[in-house]
C-alpha cells in the first residue's frame, strides 16, 4: 500500500475511534482506595455532583489485586472484603453500586476509562509509596486524554502538605512541634452523603465484565480455617463502634494511654484504628466527636489522651509526607543509620511467637490470630526485635506488621518502628522494655499468656513469665517441658540488652561524626 494511503488509513482509524468514543455516554469515576465510606467523602460527593450536573454515568470503582494474599494476612483481607461489601450496600442505598476491578496491574483502570469514556475522576490524596506509584500512572493517562481530576485530602484531620508549608517545608521532628503547628488550624465539619443518585446517572449493574466483590475463597482463603472475627470491617461497624465509645464520656475524658493494659484479655482501648486505616471511619469525624465529648468537661491532654493518640497519627502522616524513603533506613534523612545484624532464625522465632519469652510470644500469637495488638504491646515486641534483644533491623519487623496488622498504615508503621528502634524521633535508646517485668505490671497472674501460649497455662504464677526457672518437677506437673513443649530462650535478655546498648552508643557516635563532617565549614579571613 502506498505511503499516502497508509497515512490516510491511520487517520481514518483514529477519527472513527474518536467518533465511537464521543458517541458513548460520558462517565464520572470515583476511585476508592483508603476512603471506604460515604461520610466525610468530599471526593465522592464531587463525583456525584458532576455526574448529576452533566447528566453522565457514575461509577464508583475499587481495584483489588487477585494475588493480595501474598502481601496481606488473612485477617486483613477478610476485614477489607467485609468493608467493600458494606460499602457496596451503602452505595446501593443512594442508587449506585461499587465496581470492583480485579487486577494486579493498574493499567486496567486506564483501559476501563477508555471503554467507559471517562471524562472526570475523583480520588483522595495518599502518601503510601505503592499507592502513589499507581496514582502517577493514572494521572499521566488522564492528563494525556484531557480527563479532569479532583483530589481531596480526606484520610487525615489536617492537610499534611499545608502543615509542612507552615513549617517552611521541613518536617516537625517532635510531637510538640507538630501540635504547635496545627494548634490554630480550624477543622471543617464532615459531610454525610445521603442524596440519591438520579436514575439517569446510574450505570448498568452488569457490564460484559464481572465487577462483583470477590469472595475470600476466590482470593485463596478458606474462611472456615479463620479464627473468630472480633472486628468486622465496614463503615457501618466503624460508626457503631465510634458511637459506643463516645457514649462513655467519663471514660473518654479520663483515658490515659500509659495506664491502659497491653495484655488485657479484652482491649483496653477503642480498636478504632482498623476502621480509620481502611477509611471506613473518618479521622476528621473522630476528631469532632472527641471535641464534643471533651467540651465543658475536665479531660486528659495529649499525648496520653485519645485526642493525643489521634494526633500521633497526624504527626506520622506529616513526617511520612515530607520524608523521602520514610519506610527505609538507607536514604531516609530522619533515620539514624544503625548496622543491624541479620539472623533469619531469630526473626522467624519472633514472628512465630517462639522466642522462649512468654509475654513476647503471647503478643505475636495474638497478632497472628486476631490481627490486632495493643499499642504498648507493639512497643514491647518492636523493642525486643531491634535494640533490646535480637538486633534485627526495624525494616524486617515492619514487614511482618504490614502483613499481619488489621490497622496497617504505611506512615504509622514506619514511624513507630523507627521510634521503637530509637532510629528517629526517640533517642533514649537506653530505655529498654523488659520481656519479663513489663507484662507483670498489668497482668501479674499471666492470664494473657495462658490464653495465647496455652502450653504454659498450667504453670504456677511465679514461673509464668520465666518458665525456664521452673524446676523440672514443676514443668512435668504443668505438662510442658521447656525445650520440648515450649522453646528455650533464644537470647538471655539480662546479658544481650547490655551488649546492644553498647552497639547503639557506637552507632549514635558514628552518625554524629558523619554529620559533623558533612557540615559546611566557614573560614575566617
Amino acid at each position: 500500500m502506498p505511503i499516502v494511503k497508509q497515512k490516510l488509513q491511520i487517520i481514518h482509524n483514529i477519527v472513527c475511534k474518536n467518533i465511537c468514543t464521543m458517541s458513548q455516554e460520558a462517565t464520572v469515576v470515583h476511585w476508592f482506595r483508603l476512603d471506604l465510606r460515604l461520610h466525610d467523602n468530599l471526593a465522592l460527593r464531587n463525583a456525584i455532583n458532576e455526574a448529576e450536573n452533566r447528566k453522565q454515568k457514575l461509577r464508583p470503582v475499587y481495584v483489588i489485586d487477585p494475588e493480595i494474599k501474598s502481601r496481606a494476612g488473612e485477617n486483613r483481607i477478610r476485614f477489607l472484603i467485609q468493608s467493600l461489601q458494606n460499602l457496596d450496600q451503602n452505595l446501593r442505598k443512594i442508587n449506585t453500586r461499587l465496581y470492583v476491578v480485579k487486577s494486579n496491574n493498574i493499567d486496567c483502570l486506564t483501559t476501563l476509562f477508555e471503554k467507559w469514556n471517562v471524562r472526570f475522576v475523583t480520588m483522595q490524596v495518599d502518601i503510601d509509596q505503592d499507592v502513589r506509584k499507581q496514582e502517577e500512572i493514572v494521572e499521566d493517562y488522564c492528563n494525556e486524554k484531557d480527563i479532569f481530576i479532583v483530589k481531596r485530602v480526606q484520610h487525615t484531620v489536617y492537610d499534611f502538605n499545608s502543615v509542612l508549608k507552615k513549617n517552611n517545608g521541613s518536617i516537625p521532628m517532635t510531637y510538640q512541634k507538630f501540635l504547635s503547628l496545627v494548634n490554630d488550624i480550624q477543622v471543617k465539619e464532615v459531610i454525610h452523603i445521603t442524596k440519591q443518585v438520579p436514575n439517569e446517572c446510574k450505570a448498568p449493574d452488569f457490564d460484559s465484565e464481572d465487577f462483583s466483590i470477590p469472595t475470600l475463597c476466590e482470593l485463596g482463603i478458606e474462611e472456615s480455617t479463620l479464627t473468630e472475627c472480633k472486628y468486622p470491617g465496614g463503615e457501618t461497624e466503624g460508626l457503631k463502634r465510634l458511637d459506643t465509645y463516645m457514649a462513655k464520656k467519663q471514660w473518654v475524658c479520663s483515658f490515659e494511654k500509659p495506664n491502659s493494659s497491653p495484655n488485657s484479655i479484652e482491649p483496653s482501648t477503642t480498636v478504632l484504628s482498623p476502621y480509620i486505616s481502611h477509611g471506613c471511619l473518618s479521622a476528621k469525624l473522630f476528631y469532632h466527636k472527641l471535641k464534643e465529648v471533651e467540651s465543658g468537661m475536665k479531660h486528659t491532654m495529649p499525648p496520653v489522651s485519645l485526642m493525643g493518640q489521634l494526633m500521633w497519627r497526624e504527626f506520622y502522616y506529616t513526617a511520612g509526607a515530607g520524608t523521602k524513603n520514610f519506610d527505609k533506613m538507607v536514604g531516609n534523612a530522619v533515620c539514624t543509620q544503625i548496622p543491624w545484624g541479620k539472623n533469619e532464625a531469630h526473626l522467624k522465632a519472633w514472628a512465630g511467637g517462639k522466642t522462649g519469652y512468654p509475654f513476647v510470644d503471647a503478643i505475636m500469637r495474638q497478632l497472628k490470630q486476631e490481627g490486632w495488638i495493643h499499642h504498648l504491646a507493639r512497643h514491647m515486641v518492636a523493642c525486643f526485635l531491634t535494640r533490646g534483644d535480637l538486633w534485627v533491623s526495624w525494616e524486617e519487623g515492619a514487614k511482618v506488621f504490614e502483613y499481619l496488622l488489621l490497622d496497617y498504615d504505611w506512615s504509622l508503621n514506619a514511624g513507630n518502628w523507627m521510634w521503637l528502634s530509637a532510629s528517629a524521633f526517640f533517642y533514649k535508646y537506653f530505655r529498654v522494655y523488659s520481656p519479663v517485668a513489663f507484662g507483670k505490671k498489668t497482668d501479674k497472674t499471666g492470664l494473657y499468656i495462658r490464653k495465647y501460649v496455652p502450653e504454659l497455662k498450667k504453670y504456677p504464677t511465679e514461673f509464668i513469665y520465666e518458665p525456664w526457672k521452673a524446676p523440672k518437677s514443676v514443668q512435668r506437673t504443668a505438662g510442658c517441658i521447656i525445650g520440648e513443649g515450649y522453646p528455650n530462650r533464644i537470647v538471655d535478655h539480662d546479658t544481650i540488652h547490655k551488649e546492644n546498648l553498647q552497639k547503639m552508643s557506637l552507632a549514635y557516635k558514628s552518625n554524629k561524626e558523619k554529620k559533623a563532617l558533612k557540615r559546611p565549614r566557614t573560614s575566617v579571613v
